[in-house]
């Protein structure tokens, strides 16, 4: 297996609470990476370490031999990481179809007017992304008019524009309904074998994370406690005492 991603001696305080502590992660190529833990183990701290969003205090991340700290977000993206977050981010008063064709347009590094050439620009590529994602049917409809479910569909049509290797997703299916989970899930597990792509995500919903997840972080109090296959860190003691012991029928 060929190693896409190496983190290792991450720090990261913020006013003297240790929000990330000397966490270490090796992510293969091609590999499904769950990162989970209880409500405020560092999860989305972690994501933004990796994503540009904040800088570690100590500690390196490594993608594909390349050093991210201090890079900048957009940098970052355009090494080949994408990735949504917990909170929808789309635009919410364009309609479906020019909320991916933005992301295209800028992802070629090109600009955006909504008058002039740019709605002749990436059109074939922005319905093949819908229709990768289930919203060819919702082309021209507003954004922000989506069911929450269509609307998390939208954002990872979004983070597939900039043709991601790594695909970071936080909190995928938070605040979806159990039908919609298993919708969304089943989607992103079909892309993610259909582009090749190696997916790095976090989760609070346990049939999901053991569904499809090859490998499993458990974080808690910002330390990563235990790493391995599904069947290691569900019997791992640790683990179920400071974690899947609230899960273990999720």
């Amino acid at each position: 297996m060929t190693q896409m991603l190496s983190i290792k001696g991450l720090w990261k305080s913020f006013a003297g609470f240790v929000a990330t502590r000397d966490v270490h992660l090796e992510l293969n190529a091609g590999e499904t990476h769950a990162v989970i833990g209880p409500n405020g183990a560092g999860k989305t701290t972690f994501f933004n370490l990796i994503t540009g969003h904040l800088r570690p205090d100590q500690g390196t991340v490594i993608f594909e031999g390349k050093s991210l700290v201090g890079l900048a977000p957009e940098k970052i993206v355009r090494m080949g990481i994408a990735r949504s977050f917990q909170r929808i981010n789309i635009y919410p008063r364009l309609t479906v179809f020019e909320n991916v064709q933005v992301a295209l347009i800028a992802h070629a590094g090109q600009h955006w007017n909504l008058f002039k050439s740019g709605r002749s620009l990436h059109r074939d590529d922005t319905a093949d992304l819908l229709r990768l994602v289930g919203l060819e049917g919702e082309a021209t409809e507003i954004g922000g008019e989506l069911s929450y479910g269509k609307q998390k569909q939208l954002e990872l049509a979004i983070a597939l524009a900039s043709q991601p290797r790594l695909l970071l997703l936080d909190e995928p299916t938070a605040g979806m309904s159990p039908q919609e989970t298993a919708e969304a899930i089943a989607l992103v597990r079909d892309i993610v074998r259909a582009r090749g792509l190696t997916l790095l995500f976090t989760e609070h919903d346990m049939s999901v994370v053991f569904g499809i997840a090859e490998r499993i972080s458990v974080l808690h109090h910002g330390e990563i406690i235990a790493s391995g296959t599904p069947e290691e860190v569900r019997n791992d003691p640790e683990v179920k005492r400071v974690y899947l012991g609230e899960h273990a029928h999720g």
